[in-house]
């Protein structure tokens, strides 16, 4: 059984300045329930802005807003930590926990706070694994259930990691290349589901990605294009396309 829907956020706003040695990021992102895509050369700040949203790196200034929540606020001293602020996060690197089961890793996503209680009767382990193993049935993955990670390839375990970051169907979700590791077939075939699956949702997403043709699928509100830190240029993928500001923006849509 598939966790309801809770009323959703209309707007959300980010603005985040991060040093880490040399390196400074200083973003400003906002949006609605229709995705935003980030895009940019490696290097450019897109993990650490998802980073910072979530609440694993603290900002050195700045705010993370979801609707009417304040997450993160600078000025007033606020930073919610990562497990009260709703967010699902996918990393790139996938997290999972080598000694559970796929299905295992899947369900942890409901063991968090506040998480429990759309799992039905108190969270219980086998209520959170039917939950689980719905949701993999779905994203065609339900073969995978009693495998442990290190059994898995690398799109098998980016399939199940993004399975455990969906199920809680949080206020806003993440994704840092979703879709990276999986051979280009399962590519073309679940960049369709993630589109559907983020829109019926109408839940605010931000997806970071190299590929032009995730954010054809996706179909964003906004792209933004981060390079060295900063916000080079913004728009409708269709704009960008036409009237690219850099020669990074040039050749993304180019391809």
């Amino acid at each position: 059984m598939r966790p309801a829907p809770s009323p959703t956020p209309k707007r959300w706003r980010v603005r985040v300045q991060v040093e880490a040695g040399d390196f400074r990021l200083d973003a400003e992102l906002e949006g609605g329930e229709d995705p935003v895509v980030v895009v940019g050369p490696n290097g450019a700040g897109k993990t650490t802005f998802l980073r910072a949203v979530c609440g694993a790196c603290r900002p050195a200034a700045g705010t993370v807003r979801i609707g009417d929540r304040t997450l993160f606020d600078s000025d007033k001293g606020i930073d919610q930590p990562p497990e009260d602020r709703r967010i699902g996060y996918l990393p790139q690197g996938c997290g999972l926990f080598p000694h559970l089961t796929a299905a295992e890793n899947v369900a942890f996503g409901l063991v968090g706070r506040g998480a429990r209680r759309q799992a039905g009767r108190g969270g219980r382990a086998a209520n959170r694994r039917r939950a689980a193993v719905a949701l993999m049935e779905e994203m065609r993955c339900a073969d995978l259930a009693d495998r442990f990670p290190a059994s898995l390839s690398g799109g098998e375990r980016q399939r199940v990691a993004l399975a455990r970051t969906l199920l809680p169907n949080p206020e806003m979700v993440l994704l840092d290349e979703p879709l990276s590791a999986m051979d280009a077939p399962a590519r073309r075939s679940f960049r369709d589901y993630l589109a559907a699956h983020l829109a019926e949702r109408n839940r605010p997403a931000i997806v970071v990605t190299h590929d032009a043709r995730d954010v054809r699928a996706l179909g964003p509100s906004q792209v933004y294009v981060l390079e060295d830190g900063r916000i080079a240029q913004q728009g409708r993928p269709e704009r960008l396309a036409a009237s690219p500001a850099t020669a990074f923006v040039a050749g993304f849509f180019a391809e």
